[in-house]
């Protein structure tokens, strides 16, 4: 019997993309974005590493998504590195500032 659907979710600053999925029992978080299938929905996410991205719920990074299962409503994302560290930016921003 299915669990139920699920979303996975993920951006970039130019596209978002809704993946909504029906998954069998056993599926883990890391599996049902694989079978999500993101590199093809847009050609620019093709060189992206889906099988190591950081993953959450709801905003929740998920400490270990290849043991957790998903339940029916739950959304997954995607989460993609960070162009530029935090930090550096607020040293950059700071510095433009006392300009």
């Amino acid at each position: 019997m299915p669990v139920g659907h699920i979303e996975i979710a993920f951006a970039t600053p130019e596209w978002q993309t809704i993946v909504r999925l029906t998954l069998e029992p056993g599926i883990n978080a890391r599996q049902a974005v694989m079978l999500a299938d993101l590199p093809s929905r847009h050609p620019s996410w093709a060189e992206l590493d889906f099988t190591q991205a950081p993953l959450g719920i709801f905003g929740e990074r998920l400490a270990a998504p290849e043991t957790y299962q998903p339940v029916a409503g739950d959304r997954l994302e995607v989460y993609r590195p960070l162009e530029l560290d935090p930090k550096q930016a607020r040293r950059e921003r700071a510095a433009n500032a006392s300009r």
